[in-house]
């Protein structure tokens, strides 16, 4: 009988792979064929009811022994008290990669004045800096934040006419009001050249309107498709002239010559729309939009499809509901009712992990930290990002990345996935990152006393839980062993079975799950 060896192991799994990311079990090792995949109540039930490791599962991009312990000794709410205050929240090691990245958070000027003219440069370190802070910022809830609205506000990145403004709308848009309101947000994304550039408001103009941001704001932004009609674009798209972008100061302008005036009545919004306050009638149709009942909807069902479930619990989703426009689209408090709610509580297995995600949390539950100096580190990983079809703001259309299983759900991805994990625990690709000297000591201090209860050791440590029986068994095949292998010190084949083992334990369904 030929050994078995990793890839044959895996080989089982490619055929079931789609079914890892729509709550059933990938990993359906070659050993474990015969057996029906388990239900996503049943990896539920494998994960545990632990409310913190579920909390950081899906408020983090991958918990670490440190965060839970942080989180252990705070509380659920305590936890969620300082991870909504991420400015009293020291994250200097982050800091310091982000200074290698000095256009990702450039205002335009400066970017105009470093850079030559469509120079791709920002938007390469824009899209590393979101790798860097996700796998490495103290502030993890506020980085989900700021990456759900990124995806809500969604200006692709790169695109044209936009080398300047890009990184700047990160800065000032989505990461200045991610935990503020909404309604803020939204209108400094209205105001922001590179929202209105990316959607064709600056050359809408009275003589002939562009209804494409008009429409977006509607549809993506805010009330959503189905809740208005076509009448209501073009008076949206006439009401929101004269809002542009200078052409020499490249900075968002009001110009009153290309308004086009004239009463309007777009979902219950209704004004004169005289030529002396047209930008004042604008802003003040996207405050009403913010404030609609069908957007607290949409957004509280687009938060639960992120935090809970791809399905969206219905009472959940009126809580959240109310709680946005109780508190005049305040985002914090929806955060927090969300992550206190009984839905989210109950949501344990309900979520898989998009290839950014699972990119990140195999970084952060290895323990890998930042290149001593560069970025090269960070340049392979949005590399392997763009494979999957997940780097950091690249979706090319304006409604952002899908948040839920099925759009990640495929053998090729799921191998990709493989190979990254393999290469992470290996030390292979990328081999800049800061690794502990000793990984598998760094993941298990003490040496078990089988090579099954290795596996249950580095199982609960990379995913919080035990791997089923069967795939236990699967997993040790590649090594040549099976759980009661005896396992000493002086194993001469564990060294270079190491990186194996551990990456098929990232590869298990426990791992894929948030």
């Amino acid at each position: 009988m030929t050994k078995p060896t990793r890839r044959t192991v895996l080989a089982g799994s490619v055929a079931t792979a789609a079914l890892t990311v729509t709550g059933l079990a990938a990993e359906v090792p070659a050993a474990a064929l015969a057996a029906p995949a388990p239900a996503a109540s049943a990896l539920a039930r494998t994960l545990g009811n632990d409310p913190i490791a579920h909390l950081l599962r899906r408020a983090t991009f991958g918990a670490t022994p440190e965060a839970l312990a942080e989180a252990r000794r705070l509380g659920v709410s305590g936890w969620l008290d300082r991870q909504l205050d991420p400015a009293r929240i020291s994250d200097s090691r982050c800091d310091a990669v982000l200074k290698r990245l000095p256009m990702a958070g450039a205002d335009p000027v400066t970017v105009r004045a470093k850079l030559k003219k469509d120079s791709y440069d920002a938007f390469k370190q824009l899209g590393r800096a979101a790798i860097a802070r996700a796998a490495w910022s103290e502030r993890q809830l506020f980085e989900q934040a700021v990456a759900f609205w990124a995806n809500h506000l969604h200006v692709t990145a790169p695109s044209s006419g936009i080398w300047d403004t890009r990184a700047d709308y990160d800065t000032t848009v989505i990461r200045k009001h991610a935990l503020g309101r909404f309604a803020d947000m939204l209108k400094a994304s209205a105001r922001h050249p590179a929202m209105l550039t990316y959607l064709d408001q600056r050359s809408s103009t009275k003589a002939h309107p562009n209804e494409n941001y008009a429409r977006e704001l509607m549809e993506l932004h805010t009330v959503g498709v189905g809740r208005f009609s076509e009448a209501d674009v073009l008076a949206a798209a006439r009401l929101l002239t004269g809002m542009t972008v200078g052409k020499s100061s490249r900075a968002y302008v009001y110009d009153a010559s290309l308004h086009a005036t004239g009463a309007v009545d777009i979902l219950g919004f209704r004004h004169a729309n005289a030529a002396t306050d047209g930008e004042a009638a604008a802003f003040a149709f996207i405050d009403h939009l913010a404030r609609r009942p069908e957007t607290a909807e949409r957004i509280a069902r687009k938060l639960c499809v992120r935090f809970v479930a791809d399905e969206a619990p219905a009472s959940l989703v009126a809580k959240l509901k109310k709680v946005y426009l109780d508190g005049d689209t305040a985002i914090a408090p929806v955060l927090r009712t969300l992550f206190l709610s009984p839905e989210f509580a109950a949501s344990v297995g309900q979520k898989a992990r998009t290839p950014f995600e699972d990119t990140v949390a195999a970084v952060r539950a290895l323990g890998l930290g930042p290149d001593a100096s560069g970025v090269k580190s960070l340049d392979a990983l949005y590399n392997h990002l763009v494979q999957s079809g997940n780097a950091p703001f690249r979706w090319s259309t304006p409604d952002g990345f899908p948040d839920v299983a099925v759009s990640w759900a495929s053998p090729a991805a799921f191998l990709l996935r493989c190979n990254l994990h393999l290469n992470l625990a290996a030390g292979w690709y990328p081999s800049q990152l800061a690794r502990p000297a000793d990984l598998l000591k760094s993941l298990v201090p003490v040496l078990p006393a089988t090579y099954g209860a290795l596996v249950d050791a580095l199982a609960l440590r990379l995913a919080g839980a035990k791997l089923p029986a069967a795939h236990t068994a699967a997993v040790l095949s590649v090594a040549g062993k099976v759980p009661t292998s005896p396992l000493t010190a002086n194993d001469k084949s564990l060294k270079g079975a190491a990186p194996y083992l551990i990456a098929l334990v990232l590869d298990s369904p426990s791992f894929q799950l948030r």
